[in-house]
């Protein structure tokens, strides 16, 4: 950086290209449901 130029402070929502949903946290626990279901079945059968 030269020594004139100011650095730029931009703050964390403006930074970002998109949203953010957290989607990923349901996708996770859906998964998670499916494993442990899966693995009750396979317990069982």
């Amino acid at each position: 950086m030269a020594e004139n130029e100011k650095p730029i402070h931009v703050e964390t929502d403006e930074a970002r290209a998109g949203a953010t949903p957290h989607v990923t946290r349901y996708v996770l626990g859906f998964g998670l449901a499916l494993v442990i279901i899966a693995y009750i079945i396979i317990l069982y059968v």
